[in-house]
């Protein structure tokens, strides 16, 4: 919600990157609650923690749902100086950058109203993929996986000021909202950390290899990648397992939360994304994966994600569980033809589930989508937003 937007709402707008905004509601946080107007929306919070029990106190004396929004660049609730989870009185809502289609209506006055599809995730779990015939994105992937989704990047022009921005965010991300979540003296190891990470994205999470170029613990290192995903700067994607199934590997993926700042990390554009084809493939799989996401926190049904992997080493990039029953997965290939050996990681799969199976994609950078028998299609990328229900 923009500024503007919210005073259009009826909603007051504080930021604590305000100085005297922070220390007035430091000084007195019992006064600074008791004087807020009837809608408030109170930014970068988890820099007051003292604020949290004078709201828990508000919100007990006056429970009035939406009238006070707390938002923040870090998970408030883990900020370990805040004392009251304010557990019961407030629902936790994960603000993503911007999907593919809300970026194509950026320019709207109101990305709330952005008529956004779910029907990729539709598709994959019932009415399955229509036989037609698409264009390739070609150089456009490339862009678009560069280009990321944050915003107020997006607003600038490809190249060195796009870049500067994800790596000015970085630094802010690290010089402050980290700090709030714990006090670390090695504040300079935290960005190699994450270009590190960026380099390794969709790779399966090994603390020894990211630990090796520095001289701190693998403890350390761990608490790092912990400080990190509080920030959401990184996603540890968790294993799909079955009781069924012992051969299955239970080591995580790790994943930037977002390509944009993933490039701007390892300082490659999307001209050198055409020409390292390997970099790509693994910045299209976190593209994809993060594409879901945003997808799936606007649907109606819950979502939990997931990858595959045997210790044969067949693997399914993503696997995504709908509610409690229902699976599927999804491949990710940056090239343009897809074979039956392509499908081979969810064939296993679906024998793994067995009637849990709702459906499987490949997704790749072609021209048609077609079905490959058992549930199973080729998709063109571009469905991955463009589908509709």
């Amino acid at each position: 919600m923009s500024v503007l937007t919210a005073r259009n709402r009826g909603y007051t707008y504080v930021s604590f990157d305000d100085d005297v905004a922070r220390g007035g509601a430091e000084a007195d946080p019992m006064g600074f609650v008791g004087d807020l107007p009837e809608k408030v929306i109170l930014d970068e919070v988890q820099r007051v923690p003292a604020l949290f029990t004078a709201l828990k106190m508000e919100v007990d004396r006056n429970r009035v749902p939406g009238r006070f929004v707390l938002t923040g660049s870090a998970d408030v609730l883990r900020v370990p100086t805040i004392q009251d989870s304010l557990a019961g009185r407030v629902e936790v809502i994960r603000l993503h950058p911007l999907a593919q289609d809300e970026i194509a209506s950026r320019l709207s006055s109101d990305l709330a109203a952005v008529d956004r599809s779910s029907g990729f995730l539709d598709a994959l779990f019932g009415r399955g993929f229509k036989i037609q015939r698409t264009e390739r994105l070609g150089r456009q992937l490339c862009e678009r996986v560069a280009a990321g989704g944050y915003p107020a990047a997006l607003a600038r022009p490809p190249g060195r000021r796009r870049a500067n921005w994800y790596r000015n965010y970085l630094d802010a991300q690290v010089q402050r909202d980290v700090r709030d979540l714990a006090r670390i003296r090695a504040l300079d190891v935290l960005p190699r950390l994450l270009a590190l990470s960026a380099a390794q994205t969709a790779g399966l999470f090994n603390v020894s290899d990211l630990a090796a170029p520095f001289q701190v613990s693998r403890p350390t290192i761990q608490e790092y990648i912990v400080l990190l995903e509080r920030a959401f700067l990184l996603e540890r994607l968790p294993p799909w397992h079955s009781n069924r199934v012992s051969r299955l590997v239970k080591t995580p993926k790790l994943h930037l939360g977002d390509t944009g700042l993933a490039c701007a990390l390892l300082g490659v554009d999307a001209a050198g994304l055409a020409v390292d084809r390997g970099l790509l493939g693994q910045l299209l799989e976190t593209f994809v994966f993060q594409e879901l996401r945003r997808q799936a926190g606007w649907h109606d049904d819950l979502f939990t994600f997931f990858h595959y992997r045997d210790k044969d080493k067949i693997e399914v990039d993503i696997v995504v569980e709908r509610g409690a029953r229902a699976v599927a997965g999804v491949e990710v290939k940056a090239g343009a033809t897809v074979t039956a050996a392509d499908f081979r990681g969810l064939r296993k799969l679906k024998a793994a589930t067995g009637n849990r199976f709702a459906g499987g994609a490949v997704l790749y950078d072609g021209e048609m989508c077609v079905g490959h028998g058992d549930g199973l299609y080729a998709v063109p990328l571009r469905l991955l937003w463009e589908a509709r229900a």
